[in-house]
Order: C-alpha cells, then structure tokens, then sequence
C-alpha cells in the first residue's frame, strides 16, 4: 500500500525559508517544480544517470530526481533560479557558459551549473580531463562537450574556488 501522508517540510530554497507539505514519497524534484513552482529543475531520466535534475543540497551537487523532498528537512537547497542574483546578474559560472557558447537547447544547462558549482569549489585548479571526467555523469545531446569543458576550463582559470 502507497503511503500517501503528509509532512511539514521546512527547507531553504535559494536562500529564502520555505514550508510546505509534501507526500512523503515526493521526490525533490517533484516538490521543487510542483509544490514550489521552480520549474529550471528538469527531468530528464527520473533515475539519476542524466544529471539533467542535478541541484545543490548543502553545497553538495545531488540528483534531485533520487533524493525525497523529506530528506531535505532543515537543509539548503539551491536550484538554478538561485545561481544569478537578485536583480539579474549571472553568476559567474551562467556567465562562463553564455561567453563560452556552452548551452544550446538548455535543458541540461541547470544541471551542469550544479554540477560545476561543487566541483570548482572543491577543485578550483582541475585539469581539462579532471574536468571531463566530472562532468561525465552530466548528459547533452546539443552541443558536443567542448564548450562546456571550455566553460569549466575559463572559471578554473580565473578563481581559486570562490565563485560568489
């Protein structure tokens, strides 16, 4: 039998406190596009091998698509609605990409900038093939790798992992 009950879930979504009820078995993906309205998450496979639904949870970079909203009680949840600022500005990374001809179709876009976002914090002077072997686990049908990689190569370049 499906459980259907309700949860009170109180999270921060792009730095903003939310609460919110969810069925316990939504996924975070779900709860972030249906019950919030933060439709930059997208979903591609619904199991977690295309990246496409990738977000941060705590600054960790997370396939929303695998996680329930429930397990993010409490936490801080960026999406890709978080990443420019306020009043427009692209986060630095949204600015590579764009400079760096990185996007075509941008479904996939979000979760690259997720997906990015963590690893240049972690390693801000990767190498091209550390680079691609991160970004592996993130798929595209648009626009072959290289501009990404680029992308990637250009803030690698410009920041030791502060990309605020």
């Amino acid at each position: 039998m499906t459980d259907r009950r309700n949860y009170e879930l109180s999270i921060t979504v792009n730095g903003v406190d939310r609460r919110a009820k969810t069925e316990v078995r939504a996924s975070l993906a779900d709860f972030l596009r249906d019950t919030l309205g933060l439709t930059g998450t997208h979903l591609g496979c619904e199991h977690g091998v295309c990246g496409a639904c990738t977000v941060l949870v705590d600054d960790m970079a997370v396939r929303s698509c695998l996680v329930l909203a429930v397990q993010t009680d409490g936490r801080q949840v960026t999406t890709v609605e978080g990443f420019a600022a306020a009043d427009g500005t692209l986060h630095p990374i949204q600015e590579s990409f764009a400079r760096n001809h990185a996007l075509q179709c941008g479904f996939c876009t979000p979760g690259f900038l997720a997906t990015v976002s963590e690893y240049l914090a972690e390693q801000p002077d990767a190498s091209e093939a550390e680079v691609r072997e991160r970004l592996a686990g993130n798929l595209c049908r648009c626009t072959g790798y290289q501009n990404i990689v680029d992308a990637v190569m250009e803030l690698a370049k410009q920041t030791d992992g502060d990309l605020a």
